[in-house]
């Protein structure tokens, strides 16, 4: 009679810690992953306001200057005058001078080139805000991951709820939200919404209800 008690109690001893683990070790499912983002990624840089360029004209040191981009867009060139330079390439621009310079030299070959490009830094960050021990802005770098942008941050504060983080990206359909269950991809190793990040992406994570 006590043997049969013991093996029932063990049975139900072990289904309870069954259940108990099972509930611990369940995690989230992605159903969607999120949609590729070519917001802030170009093939060529494109220069912009801010940035310093140096324009090279070969064999004419006096028409070669080094320059920042005006807040007009514009630079200024000896011999050609103001030239928009906003949203174009450095391939671009020395296409333009060398064609505007085709009227005072001969043959002119003349190289752009981007020294500061300080017009992109903002453009290509990517922002993780909430619960988190320090806020951040992290400058993008391809193949970057949500985990990777948590640990920068220096993980999540004691109050956060991972598993409430939301991703927000910019597509070319507009705005898109993802939930990111950060909890399970630092505890469970749970690499489902470990999502390869793009430039602009924030991540939210909010903090406990009590």
């Amino acid at each position: 009679m006590r043997m049969k008690f013991s093996v029932n109690a063990t049975l139900i001893l072990f289904s309870a810690l069954t259940m108990v683990l099972g509930g611990c070790s369940s995690v989230n499912t992605v159903s969607e992953q999120p949609v590729g983002s070519s917001i802030g990624i170009v093939d060529e840089y494109l220069l912009g306001i801010g940035d310093a360029v140096q324009v090279s004209v070969w064999r004419n040191p006096d028409l070669s200057v080094s320059v920042t981009v005006r807040p007009d867009g514009k630079i200024s060139v000896p011999l050609v005058g103001d030239v928009k330079v906003d949203g174009k390439t450095t391939l671009e621009m020395s296409r333009e001078i060398e064609a505007a310079l085709a009227d005072y030299i001969r043959s002119p070959k003349v190289t752009v080139i981007v020294t500061n490009p300080t017009s992109a830094e903002y453009i290509h960050r990517i922002r993780i805000t909430g619960a988190v021990a320090n806020q951040r802005s992290i400058q993008y770098r391809k193949g970057i991951t949500v985990l990777d942008v948590v640990l920068e941050a220096g993980g999540l504060s004691p109050f956060a709820n991972g598993n409430e983080a939301k991703l927000y990206r910019q597509t070319a359909e507009g705005a898109k939200v993802y939930p990111v269950y950060i909890d399970d991809i630092l505890e469970s190793g749970n690499l489902d919404s470990n999502y390869v990040l793009y430039p602009q992406d924030i991540i939210t994570i909010p903090e406990r209800g009590f």
